[in-house]
């Protein structure tokens, strides 16, 4: 059975570059040719798909959040990361990662992780 889980620091300071990994148990990118996004959510902007990955490391990213952000998978296939610089406090807000491109496709999902900016 796939299950996602996120990490990274709950707190992260002005202008610096909040870094989040999503760990995949159970499988990995590539043999299926999923996607795999990142969503967050804020009581202010509820629910937003941020970017996504496909299974061969193409991205793409919501146009808002293209300078900041960058998602890139390691060796072995198991994990992907968000990079998202120069965050303020609007990026507070709850990360999870997904597996699938776009919200139709979305099956399955982390817990998700708070990350609050402050300092």
């Amino acid at each position: 059975q796939v299950q996602l889980q996120e990490s990274g620091p709950g707190l992260v300071k002005p202008l610096q570059t909040l870094s989040l990994t999503c760990t995949i148990s159970g499988g990995s990118i590539g043999p299926d040719d999923h996607s795999w996004a990142w969503i967050r959510q804020s009581p202010e902007k509820g629910l937003e798909w941020m970017g996504a990955m496909t299974y061969d490391g193409d991205t793409y990213f919501l146009p808002s959040l293209k300078r900041r952000m960058s998602i890139s998978s390691g060796t072995p296939k198991s994990q992907f990361t968000l990079q998202l610089t120069s965050v303020t406090s609007d990026d507070t807000a709850t990360y999870y990662c997904a597996r699938g491109g776009s919200w139709s496709l979305m099956d399955l999902w982390g817990k998700g992780t708070l990350v609050t900016v402050s300092g």
